[in-house]
């Protein structure tokens, strides 16, 4: 049950993206990813280069948003951030072409490593040590 605020609307959770704000970093997302694709971007750590958007973070008022940027394949996700972040008057030119919004939000980008977390987390649970415990557990079922 949600409590309600002072101004008669639900009271959220601290961090929970509202439905609007998670619609929102979507069609910004798809919008990007659909700029690269054109390879239409002219900064020399850019050209030739593969990588994804995986996620954009709305702010509440929809007027920041945070891409999460990761290379495909291997690279320094850091670099290819900065980089985007050199270009980002061009993307923010780029995507007010595609989505419309009563204010353009200015364009954060972050390198993302959720995915350098998820193999990490793979390499220790096939650690030796690790399988010898889970195996443990097992046979105790």
């Amino acid at each position: 049950m949600q409590r309600k605020s002072g101004s008669g609307k639900p009271h959220r959770g601290a961090g929970a993206p509202s439905q609007r704000q998670l619609r929102a970093g979507e069609l910004v997302r798809r919008a990007l990813a659909d700029i690269v694709a054109r390879g239409t971007i002219r900064d020399p750590d850019l050209i030739d280069r593969s990588f994804t958007v995986t996620e954009v973070r709305m702010s509440p008022d929809l007027r920041h948003a945070t891409c999460f940027v990761a290379p495909l394949g291997h690279g320094d996700a850091a670099a290819l951030a900065a980089a985007l972040t050199r270009v980002r008057a061009y993307l923010r030119g780029q995507l007010s072409k595609e989505v419309t919004f009563k204010f353009m939000p200015d364009l954060a980008f972050e390198p993302d490593t959720s995915f350098d977390n998820a193999e990490a987390i793979d390499r220790l649970l096939h650690r030796p040590e690790v399988a010898r415990d889970l195996s443990k557990s097992d046979s105790e079922d």
